[in-house]
């Protein structure tokens, strides 16, 4: 598999635990929504879902910072400008229209491919995210606009009147409650718990339906 040499251009964080990292695009690296990239040197497992749309000048990964991680800590320390060599983009977690309703349901940092369709021009899809607590809720104000109804999955404790829309529970529950049966195109990213949860519901509640899934460790 071809690498390429890249450098950070910049950092935004998006929680105390949580950053956007960009990157310069190497000239003729190509990929599309949905895929992902390795770093030269590291395991199969430090994979990381790209954000932008294909057309994007630069490249930029949603990372959560593990403090005695192997190379998330690496990520967040690093400073503009460092350097680093990346795989080609890999995957085949991209989004493919078809006449059933698209449900996309992501866990955690699970959201970033979602978040690659949406910039990418994707609509009127319904989403799901789960996480803890409302500060956990990344891309909100512009995942919310592009979708036909954007529900967060909260387990923890939150404030309703900082989010309204909110489900307090898991996704799995929120599709059994929120969801009509039918046929859908889901697509699942995060907790391989998570992605059994929903397949085991999908097969009980909603026949005729596709699944797609990515699972995070």
């Amino acid at each position: 598999m071809p690498l390429y040499t890249t450098h950070i251009t910049g950092r935004r964080w998006l929680s105390s635990d949580t950053f956007e990292l960009r990157f310069s695009r190497p000239h003729g690296f190509t990929f599309l929504p949905g895929q992902k990239i390795g770093f030269a040197g590291q395991a199969p497992d430090r994979e990381y879902t790209l954000l932008g749309p294909s057309k994007d000048s630069e490249l930029s990964i949603c990372v959560r910072l593990v403090s005695q991680g192997l190379f998330s800590p690496r990520l967040a320390g690093a400073t503009i400008g460092a350097t680093f060599q990346i795989t080609a983009a890999t995957g085949f977690f991209t989004f493919k229209p078809s006449p059933r309703r698209a449900v996309l349901i992501a866990t955690g940092t699970g959201i970033a491919p979602f978040v690659a369709f949406a910039r990418a021009g994707v609509r009127d899809f319904d989403l799901l995210h789960g996480v803890r607590s409302d500060g956990e809720l990344y891309y909100r104000s512009e995942l919310a606009p592009a979708a036909r109804r954007y529900i967060p999955c909260i387990s923890g404790p939150f404030k309703p009147e900082r989010v309204p829309e909110a489900f307090a529970g898991r996704v799995d529950a929120c599709l059994d409650n929120r969801f009509e049966p039918g046929a859908y195109d889901f697509y699942l990213c995060g907790r391989a718990d998570m992605i059994r949860d929903v397949m085991r519901l999908v097969d009980q509640r909603f026949e005729g339906s596709f699944v797609f899934s990515e699972a995070f460790f």
